[in-house]
């Protein structure tokens, strides 16, 4: 069976992580000595969360992991109840080689805060031989109860230099040509989640044996950003009817709707030096809301092009 790529390339020691250097450098103290609390770690999908708990686990327990991780999802659709039983059964046996227990539990987040109680109930009942390890995509979701028993790691997502490395070495490895267009294409759809990246990657490398720009955007279904430079320029420059149509048109190419369109357009604005940039984005935060709450697209695309031409001048 072949693994995804996000397996086969999983790091499995600390150092191996990227980025996050000065969460990396804590833990790999507190494995170093050998002492491991109660952790929370939030941030953002695909910033290695999960990768790096399971990494800790590989250090502490090389050679007996099974029977001294458990991992399990906290929102369980079966409930807490059941998911209190496996740790129940899990933290109450004794280890032959001695020594704390550690559980793993994702998506802490999800979970109702009558849920997140119980949950705070079963880390004060098997702390004696256990320690806990939260995952959560949201702080402000997790109760203080909870958090005030949990060291806290924040996990922010790698800069593009680092992916950029990791990228081209998977590529090597699986003996993959990828072009530096393709490379580029591949950099700037990252959104920080470094998971879904390689998941992109695993798609075009199924598909094709070169990636160039063309395949990148094929296979994952993203859009060059020149081309949201185009609708920018025709945004400044050109009439209302043209834009509209411009605009209109890439819609149905792509099949893709208006709020996405403007979150692009966003970012090319920001980086303008242009006559009224402030007035426009406080224009196009107003659309977005009322985009947000039902109204027609047509008529908030009609006013999306008004905020460029009639603050152009």
């Amino acid at each position: 069976m072949v693994l995804p790529l996000t397996e086969k390339y999983r790091p499995l020691i600390l150092t191996d992580i990227l980025g996050n250097e000065e969460v990396m450098y804590s833990l790999q103290l507190l494995v170093q000595n050998k002492i491991l609390p109660h952790t929370l770690f939030y941030g953002p999908p695909g910033t290695g969360k999960t990768t790096t708990i399971r990494a800790i686990s590989h250090q502490l327990y090389p050679s007996h992991t099974k029977s001294h991780v458990l991992e399990l999802n906290a929102s369980d659709e079966r409930g807490i109840d059941v998911v209190r039983e496996d740790i129940k059964n899990f933290a109450s046996t004794v280890s032959l080689q001695g020594g704390q227990k550690l559980i793993i539990l994702d998506e802490v987040d999800s979970m109702s805060k009558d849920g997140q109680n119980a949950l705070r109930r079963i880390i004060e009942d098997f702390s004696e031989n256990t320690r806990f390890c939260l995952i959560a995509n949201y702080q402000s979701k997790i109760i203080p109860a909870l958090q005030s028993r949990c060291t806290k790691f924040r996990f922010s997502p790698v800069c593009s230099d680092k992916v950029h490395d990791r990228i081209s070495f998977i590529c090597h490895q699986e003996n993959i040509k990828i072009t530096p267009d393709g490379l580029s294409a591949l950099l700037s759809i990252f959104d920080g989640d470094m998971r879904k990246l390689i998941n992109d990657l695993d798609g075009i490398i199924s598909c094709y044996k070169i990636i160039n720009k063309t395949h990148v955007h094929t296979v994952t279904g993203s859009i060059d950003k020149k081309e949201y430079i185009n609708i920018y320029n025709s945004l400044i420059s050109d009439t209302f009817d043209i834009s509209y149509s411009t605009i209109t048109h890439f819609k149905i190419l792509h099949s893709i709707d208006l709020q996405s369109i403007i979150q692009e357009i966003v970012e090319v604005l920001i980086n303008e030096n242009i006559k009224n940039k402030f007035k426009i984005l406080k224009n196009i935060s107003d659309i977005e809301y009322r985009l947000g709450q039902g109204c027609s697209e047509d008529i908030q695309l009609r006013a999306f092009i008004s905020c460029f031409k009639l603050n152009k001048d």
